[in-house]
């Protein structure tokens, strides 16, 4: 691959290269990762699966070992504005070299293995990290854990956020067997903690089954967070449960935890921006049960409010509706433009009501409506990843 001079041209290539854009199974990485490291890797792994919530339990569990002398790095996806945020270290991102240098180790070695987009991503982290001789890595599942491409890593602490109904085609239609999936990141003999307030009892099953040392969390954190929402109360107890279970090889004291709880900051996570007297919204909420977390926190404060929305069209979008309506006085529909989105005709069928509700030609004209009209002085951004880093781009 002498050709591929820059991160983009990579990416791009890595989009074509593998005739699927998911693909799950851990049969082609797995044999790409056991050549770069033989030995596993050599660092702590956290993993991190659910369907709400980890990202915000990883900039949690991130932001206490900052506050320790611990090299701490996490991997997430997808990335709101630029593809680097998916690595860091010490809360700096990759830079473009460090992710090339990775995907050329990777390329070296790789053959005639055929890689997914993810399992490039995946294992460019693992190089990364490595390079950069970190103690812990939080690695985000990217869907459902037992077949992620992230659970070719033996973790030493398993994260389960929690279960809610998500990718349906690829992980089942029930929370048992959504639960299922997600338990798959346990390993015998080492712990897994879990947030979920009302858990499958495949998760229990499971952890029997292969000898995890499962545990819940009992009661939501109760002291100082800045990430709005009780939800998050719950995640920060998840979050400071996981780094116990550590603590034996990666001492934290409480004090750092508490600080750390009370620092973590997070994009796209009911992140508030006021432009030109209005107050934005910006949530990247896209299932039934994170649009029913953003709209209880929105209920403490009922007011006049516009949503501008899209989403992909694998959800159940009237269910995301439904759950918010009563809320949303006007709703300014945006097209997305990645080849899984659902389009506008699709999303105007969603609606019951359709007075309240106008189509527009791109996100950036969206905005534009959002901001001269006068009667909502709160405008929600929501429906998904992709709505939110469309709308951060156009209002930079």
């Amino acid at each position: 691959m002498g050709g591929l001079k820059n991160l983009s041209q990579w990416l791009t290539w890595q989009e074509n290269l593998h005739s699927q854009e998911i693909d799950l199974g851990l049969e082609r990485i797995q044999r790409v990762y056991t050549k770069l490291f033989p030995n596993g890797v050599p660092f702590a792994t956290i993993t991190v699966a659910g369907t709400n919530g980890k990202g915000s339990t990883i900039a949690f569990i991130e932001s206490i070992y900052q506050k320790s002398p611990f090299k701490v790095a996490k991997f997430t996806s997808p990335h709101i504005l630029n593809y680097n945020e998916r690595f860091s270290v010490n809360n700096a991102q990759a830079t473009d070299g460090q992710i090339c240098t990775a995907f050329e180790q990777i390329e070296l070695i790789r053959g005639d293995i055929s890689l997914t987009y993810f399992e490039f991503s995946t294992l460019a982290a693992l190089l990364i990290f490595a390079k950069q001789k970190v103690d812990i890595a939080i690695l985000e599942v990217g869907l459902g854990g037992r077949l992620d491409s992230t659970n070719v890593v033996n973790t030493d602490v398993a994260v389960i956020t929690n279960i809610a109904i998500d990718h349906v085609d690829y992980l089942g239609d029930t929370r048992e067997l959504i639960g299922h999936e997600k338990s798959g990141i346990m390993r015998a003999n080492t712990p897994c903690v879990c947030g979920d307030v009302n858990p499958p009892d495949s998760i229990t099953r499971y952890a029997n089954t292969i000898g995890a040392w499962l545990e819940f969390v009992q009661h939501p954190y109760t002291g100082l967070i800045s990430l709005k929402g009780e939800h998050q109360q719950q995640n920060a107890a998840l979050a400071a449960l996981c780094v116990d279970k550590l603590n034996n090889k990666f001492k934290v004291s409480k004090q750092a935890i508490q600080q750390g709880l009370a620092a973590a900051q997070l994009n796209g996570r009911f992140q508030i921006k006021n432009i030109n007297n209005k107050q934005f919204i910006f949530d990247v909420a896209h299932n039934e049960a994170a649009v029913k977390a953003l709209t209880k926190e929105l209920a403490k404060d009922e007011q006049p409010t516009l949503a501008i929305f899209s989403a992909l069209k694998d959800k159940n979008i009237s269910s995301m509706i439904k759950a918010i309506s009563p809320l949303i006085d006007q709703w300014l529909l945006a097209p997305l433009t990645v080849h899984r989105a659902a389009d506008m005709s699709f999303l105007v069928d969603q609606f019951p009501l359709k007075e309240s509700v106008r189509s527009c030609q791109s996100m950036s004209s969206a905005i534009e409506q959002a901001l001269q009209q006068r009667s909502n002085q709160r405008i929600i951004v929501f429906g998904s990843f992709h709505v939110v880093a469309d709308a951060l781009k156009v209002l930079k």
